[in-house]
């Protein structure tokens, strides 16, 4: 499972008010700023950002501007005369800071997928500054009281039930933010705010940069046995963008476990790829996380005791659908008994495939892939290589991804290419509602990139707000293997299923429908972002569209029945190692961002070992799916206590497919409820009470555990 989405990677909010990126309309920008592209609204469809104008050196100066109109703004309305309302306060603070938004909408998504050296300058420039801007909105005593006192009105001002809650949000984050605090303990925050900025903008940096520099050298191309050519292909050309002569590159994606363990046949390989990607930013050099890491907990418990949470945990949690650490600790514990059951199964069955292979060594976490594919194969006669053909990544796109998004929403889709990307592998598409009216933009990055961030995610370019008149512009990143010139960019049904999971982040934004940026698409709590995304996965298994868009890309014949019933088979296959992986990083993440403020920087490798020695799994085989050095959600992409947010909101989406199943499956009926009920909602309202609107009745965990074939099914 590749389920992730990437936030900002800026350590602040942006235009704090605007939530995820949305220019206005009706700005006019000077003259003077026309050499910039950022200062102005692109007048591309949709204000699709200027990718063919923009250059690197335009990003800090509209930075610095941006801040600078939207510090005039907020100043404008704390010190309006006028009586404090709800127009003239909360909605002029969703009105400001649109220059900022534009810009660093645009930066965080080149700085993410396509970043140089001049960008990461600006970002570490700018983290700092921005999360001063932040502060210097929230701690505003002026500003706090005037929202203060048209809270303390609320009841009778006739508001209707977004702007209700718009206010309730608002006055929330103030106080999470800091605005009762004393002057002096203000100023400890900013100082704390400051300083979290800067680490985590180079934990980021530091992780890009040492993934890249721990991928592993080979020179013998027998050490690479197993690997098809396109593998080997890419490990050239890896070389060679490297000036590397006779040499194959192996480079690393974000995650512990690396995919070309599965086929690599060469032991010794396989050992040295995964303790590369192990000790990826634990080498004593330049790129070790570990003081970083150590810095990052000690400050942010820090800041929770200032602003009066015991860790924090308690303090991000408190917006949550899960509401307290302790409710997610009940939650991951409860996940334990039957994961750890079935990875002890699976373990038996790989120790035993070891031997039948004529060996006599304990399985190491660089033999599970490897092995585990093979027990596959045995138990399930189904080998990656026969699968692959079948999916081809443009057909999985357009005759698979869009092809359900048609089905249960009625959208259709039309490619543009007269719209500027940040690299040239990338697609964009055009996206009409069911009605045939224009609902928004949609960005595809799929490659690898070395100078990409690793992993898959989902993001605005635009937002969707009516208050503002804009419309969404969404992109989707992953990091496949880019074929070599000529041949099919052929994927797995893993890379399938992360198409289908980003696409539903997608789903969530270009459904929008709120007045108010804050409230506006994926802007809700992360144990609630990511079910519309791991719902939208379960569709890439449904029968209709898996005979859609799994053909040959060779005749266009579908895939043979027999094979799509192993695949079906197999997908329960090994997910004890799947959720435990899972299940210890969440686990970790909880760990570290429990610490109390009295507690010493820790040594990180002790912490990591004892916290994993705690969790009950057996990590000695099934290692966390990150460790503390390189975990890029909890340290710097907003994830903090929050990691456990892919494994709840797995509970919700196999709770609704299940509902799904009960009702028709794959219907417009059934996608309109959904749409109805939750893409389309943002965050209007609080999220048990729309799950409940949805369902009729609060989330159950047995239909995740049957899912993943860890209890029994109910068919």
């Amino acid at each position: 499972m590749n389920r992730r989405i990437l936030l900002r990677t800026v350590a602040t909010v942006g235009a704090v008010f605007g939530g995820v990126a949305a220019t206005e309309t009706g700005w006019s920008a000077r003259a003077a700023d026309n050499a910039n592209p950022l200062l102005s609204v692109s007048t591309l469809p949709f204000h699709a950002p200027r990718f063919d104008l923009i250059k690197d050196s335009d990003y800090a100066p509209a930075f610095e501007q941006g801040m600078a109109e939207q510090r005039a703004e907020i100043e404008h309305i704390a010190n309006d005369p006028a009586a404090p309302t709800f127009d003239n306060t909360i909605v002029a603070m969703e009105r400001s800071g649109r220059t900022l938004d534009r810009v660093q909408q645009a930066f965080s998504a080149v700085n993410g997928a396509n970043t140089d050296d001049a960008l990461d300058k600006v970002q570490a420039d700018m983290a700092p500054k921005l999360a001063a801007h932040q502060d210097a909105i929230y701690l505003d005593p002026k500003l706090w009281a005037r929202v203060e006192a048209i809270y303390g009105q609320r009841d009778a001002l006739k508001l209707d039930p977004e702007q209700k809650q718009l206010l309730e949000v608002v006055h929330a984050q103030f106080l999470h933010a800091g605005a009762k605090l004393s002057d002096a303990d203000k100023q400890k925050l900013r100082d704390l705010n400051t300083q979290l900025s800067t680490l985590e903008t180079a934990f980021t940096q530091k992780l890009l940069a040492g993934t890249k520099a721990a991928a592993l050298v080979v020179d013998d191309k027998t050490k690479l046995a197993g690997l098809d050519a396109a593998a080997i292909d890419a490990a050239q050309q890896a070389a060679r963008d490297r000036k590397l002569d006779n040499k194959w590159v192996v480079t690393l994606q974000n995650t512990t476990q690396q995919p070309l363990l599965q086929p690599m046949t060469d032991r010794a390989t396989r050992q040295a790829l995964f303790e590369q990607s192990w000790t990826r930013t634990e080498k004593g050099d330049a790129n070790d996380e570990r003081g970083t890491v150590s810095q990052i907990a000690h400050l942010r418990a820090q800041k929770a005791a200032l602003l009066g949470y015991p860790n924090y945990a308690a303090y991000v949690l408190f917006d949550q659908m899960a509401k307290t650490p302790e409710a997610v600790d009940r939650f991951l514990r409860g996940l334990v008994p039957a994961t750890t059951a079935q990875e002890k199964r699976e373990a038996a069955d790989i120790q035993a495939m070891i031997r039948k292979d004529g060996q006599d060594f304990a399985l190491k976490p660089w033999d599970w892939e490897h092995y585990a594919e093979q027990v596959r194969k045995q138990k399930y006669d189904l080998d990656e290589a026969q699968v692959r053909p079948y999916f081809e990544l443009h057909r999985v796109l357009e005759d698979g991804v869009f092809f359900a998004a048609e089905k249960l929403y009625g959208l259709t889709f039309k490619k543009r290419t007269d719209i500027p990307t940040w690299n040239p592998d990338m697609m964009v598409y055009e996206v009409f509602d069911k009605d045939g009216s224009e609902l928004g933009l949609a960005y595809f990055d799929y490659f690898k990139r070395d100078n990409k961030n690793g992993g898959a995610w989902m993001s605005n370019l635009v937002g969707q707000s009516k208050l503002l008149g804009t419309k969404p512009v969404i992109f989707n990143v992953a990091n496949f293997t880019k074929p070599a010139p000529g041949q099919p960019a052929l994927i797995s049904f893993e890379d399938v299923t992360t198409m289908f999971h980003e696409f539903g982040h997608g789903l969530h934004g270009l459904f929008a429908s709120q007045t108010y940026p804050t409230l506006s698409g994926t802007n809700v709590a992360r144990d609630f972002v990511e079910f519309p995304s791991q719902f939208n996965e379960h569709w890439a298994s449904d029968p209709t569209v898996f005979a859609h868009y799994a053909r040959d890309y060779r005749t266009g014949a579908p895939m043979p029945a027999p094979l799509v019933a192993k695949l079906k088979k197999a997908a329960k296959f090994n997910q004890g190692y799947r959720l435990g992986e899972l299940l210890a990083s969440a686990m970790l993440d909880i760990d570290w961002h429990s610490l109390p403020a009295t507690a010493a920087p820790q040594d990180v490798d002790r912490f990591e070992q004892d916290a994993l020695n705690k969790t009950g799994l057996d990590v000695s085989d099934v290692p966390p799916r990150y460790r503390s050095s390189y975990f890029l959600h909890i340290w710097s992409n907003g994830y903090a206590a929050g990691y456990y947010a892919y494994l709840w909101t797995e509970m919700l989406d196999d709770d609704s497919f299940e509902w799904f199943q009960k009702h028709g499956g794959l219907t417009r009926a059934n996608g309109q409820r959904f749409r109805d009920a939750i893409l389309s909602r943002g965050h209007t309202e609080d999220y048990a009470p729309m799950f409940r609107a949805f369902y009729g009745r609060d989330p159950e965990i047995a239909p995740m555990l049957r899912n993943r074939g860890l209890a029994p099914s109910t068919n």
